[in-house]
C-alpha cells in the first residue's frame, strides 16, 4: 500500500464495522431519513479519494470527516433551499467552529481527541478547549437546577 492512500479492504472493514455509527451520526446532522444515503455518498467518495489519504491520522477519522462533510453539506443545501438564515446568536462558537460536533463525535462517536481533530479538520488543543468549555456549561446548567 504504500506511504499513502486507503486501501479498499481497510475501507470495507470499517463501512462494515462502523457503518451504524456513521448512520447515526449523519441523522443527527442532516435528519434521519438521509442518514443511509449520506454515509453511502460518504464512503463512495472515500473510495474515490483514497489516494489522497496521507496516514496524518487513523483511517477511521479521515472517515468521520467526510462523512461529517456529507452530513453538514445537505443540511446548508436544505436550509439555503429554505432560504432561512439562523440566528447569529445560536451558534455556540464565536470563531465559527463547530463546537456541538466535537461534543457529538466525543460523546456519541466516542472518538478521541485526535481523531475529533482530524475529522473536523482543527487543533488538538481547540478539540480540547471546546469539551473544557462544554463541560463548564453542563456543570453551571447541573448546579442551577440541583441546588
Amino acid at each position: 500500500m504504500g506511504d499513502s492512500g486507503a486501501g479498499l479492504e481497510a475501507l470495507e472493514v470499517l463501512y462494515r464495522t462502523g457503518f451504524s455509527s456513521f448512520v447515526r451520526a449523519a441523522g443527527a446532522i442532516a435528519g434521519e431519513a438521509a442518514a443511509r444515503d449520506v454515509v453511502q455518498e460518504a464512503f463512495a467518495q472515500a473510495v474515490k479519494k483514497r489516494s489522497s489519504f496521507k496516514h496524518e491520522a487513523p483511517l477511521e477519522a479521515w472517515v468521520w470527516r467526510i462523512v461529517i462533510n456529507q452530513a453538514l453539506e445537505l443540511r446548508r443545501r436544505r436550509t439555503a433551499d429554505l432560504r432561512w438564515e439562523a440566528d447569529p446568536g445560536l451558534d455556540p462558537s464565536a470563531n465559527g467552529f463547530p463546537g456541538g460536533d466535537a461534543v457529538f463525535l466525543r460523546y456519541f462517536a466516542d472518538l478521541d481527541y485526535r481523531s475529533i481533530a482530524a475529522a473536523l479538520e482543527v487543533e488538538v488543543g481547540t478539540v480540547s478547549a471546546t469539551l473544557a468549555t462544554a463541560h463548564a456549561a453542563l456543570r453551571r446548567s447541573y448546579t442551577e437546577v440541583v441546588p
